[in-house]
């Protein structure tokens, strides 16, 4: 697990990312499903970056701390299901509540191997009025895909998904 620095300008975030979060905001745009949003998203996130082979979410089910993350929508192969909060690189951002970038899954103590090809993994808690809604999660069968910037992004897309939404109480 890496700390990720930021080093980029508003101004240079931008235009890195400017068709990625047009693109996000025009899928969300009329639509407060989370659902809805989240499996748009998934989809987006899925075809838009590149050298991933899973992005989507898991859900936070019954009240917090009790309970456990559900796969969601994703985009990728079949998904462990449940997760313990704690466990693995979702359930420990749940549970510390922040990104957590991971270069080589193989050395994150606890990793859960839904996928043997997976090597590196970016994790983004949704989190509304203090609540634990989910993760969002990305996996690529590359080492170090992920940076700073990545993580960046996936929390900027995470608060326009959170913003765009009518979540439950």
């Amino acid at each position: 697990m890496l700390p990720i620095p930021l080093e980029m300008t508003d101004a240079t975030f931008l235009e890195r990312n400017a068709g990625l979060l047009a693109a996000l905001d025009g899928l969300l745009a009329g639509e407060r499903e989370p659902i809805a949003n989240m499996a748009n998203t998934a989809a987006l996130l899925f075809g838009m970056l590149p050298e991933l082979n899973w992005a989507g979410f898991y859900r936070w089910r019954s009240a917090w701390p009790q309970g456990e993350l559900v796969v969601g929508p994703f985009q990728g192969k079949p998904a462990c299901v449940r997760i313990a909060p704690g466990r693995g690189v979702c359930g420990t951002a749940a549970q510390r509540r922040q990104t957590l970038l991971v270069p080589d899954v193989h050395a994150f103590d606890g990793h859960i191997a839904c996928d043997p090809a997976s090597r590196s993994e970016l994790v983004v808690p949704l989190l509304h009025d203090a609540r634990v809604l989910g993760v969002l999660d990305l996996d690529s069968p590359r080492p170090a895909r992920f940076d700073a910037a990545d993580a960046r992004l996936l929390e900027e897309v995470v608060r326009r998904l959170i913003a765009g939404c009518d979540w439950p109480a």
